[in-house]
């Protein structure tokens, strides 16, 4: 089983001792995000968690804990992009603290646990292509050698951000404005020797080296635990999206980085109710359970491939 924590909310940035104390008590309960009342409870034992995937724009409140992931396998999508707090709110300042939580988590995780993500890429006024042809080469100058590849993608704008689209005059790159940033990009990442694959994206950006990649890489898990794994694509993603099938214990509405891209949050007032309930002690991420809920314990197995594994050996 692989746990993605989480693409729903930023649980390293906000909920990190929560998902330690979850660690700690071995089982982890998630809400049905197209049933509320319909809850999973889902083991978190070394024995089945073949792979932990983080996701975060800041993960120092981990850090000083990290060692407590010591029996897990894990790795780290860190998106670290060019955006001011007009974009990105309530994120901290890149050049004062993100740049350096990035760096100081790859000294200890290693860099082959580090993705650097890039996303998503949107244009307006501000934020124009020489800007994030600009700011992309800089930050790749500044993190060369701290993360193992980039990720890019292009902004999709969902219904519920719309609201936030118009009021920062935000637009979607063109056919050509990606031509002229995928050209660009591949030219800084093969200059510093990295690789960019693209997440999710129907554009085909292959003849300038960017390959089609996977956030939750069953590829990356291989090459972490030295272990093959058989495992299908989710088809619970969009039929772009490359990542195999996970268990997502996160919930939306829940974020506060407040990025006005953001697809996992929908209503502030909600974000701000659901912060309220956070209790670090509960089973349930900002909730707690509720008389018409239903728990089923999820059955759950270890995806490493035994027989192949016995095979290779």
């Amino acid at each position: 089983m692989i746990i993605s924590a989480s693409r729903r909310t930023d649980i390293p940035a906000f909920y990190s001792d929560w998902f330690y104390n979850r660690i700690s008590e071995g089982y982890v309960m998630v809400r049905n995000p197209m049933n509320y009342h319909q809850v999973s409870k889902i083991t978190l034992s070394p024995e089945v968690v073949d792979c932990i995937v983080f996701w975060s724009k800041n993960p120092a409140p981990m850090l000083d804990r990290i060692d407590e992931l010591d029996k897990y396998n894990y790795y780290f999508q860190f998106t670290l992009n060019s955006y001011a707090k007009d974009i990105e709110p309530n994120v901290p300042l890149k050049d004062k603290e993100v740049i350096k939580t990035f760096k100081a988590l790859s000294d200890k995780i290693g860099n082959q646990r580090v993705i650097w993500r890039y996303d998503p890429i949107l244009l307006n006024e501000k934020y124009t292509i020489d800007y994030h042809l600009m700011y992309f080469e800089k930050l790749a100058d500044l993190l060369n050698g701290t993360f193992g590849h980039c990720v890019i993608s292009f902004i999709d704008v969902y219904k519920k951000i719309t609201n936030n689209i118009k009021l920062n005059s935000i637009v979607e790159p063109s056919g050509s404005d990606i031509d002229i940033i995928g050209k660009r990009f591949s030219e800084i990442a093969k200059d510093r020797e990295f690789k960019i694959v693209s997440c999710a994206e129907k554009v085909d950006l292959y003849k300038y080296g960017i390959e089609h990649g996977k956030c939750i890489d069953d590829s990356l898990i291989e090459q972490i635990t030295g272990m093959p794994i058989n495992i299908n694509k989710d088809k619970n993603q969009r039929s772009e999206c490359g990542c195999v099938e996970s268990i997502d214990i996160g919930l939306y509405n829940t974020c506060l980085h407040g990025c006005k891209y953001c697809y996992a949050n929908y209503s502030d007032i909600s974000v701000a109710a659901n912060a309220k309930t956070y209790d670090v002690n509960s089973p349930l991420l900002c909730s707690k359970l509720e008389s018409e809920d239903k728990v089923t314990i999820r059955n759950v197995s270890s995806v490493f491939d035994g027989q192949l594994r016995l095979f290779d050996n």
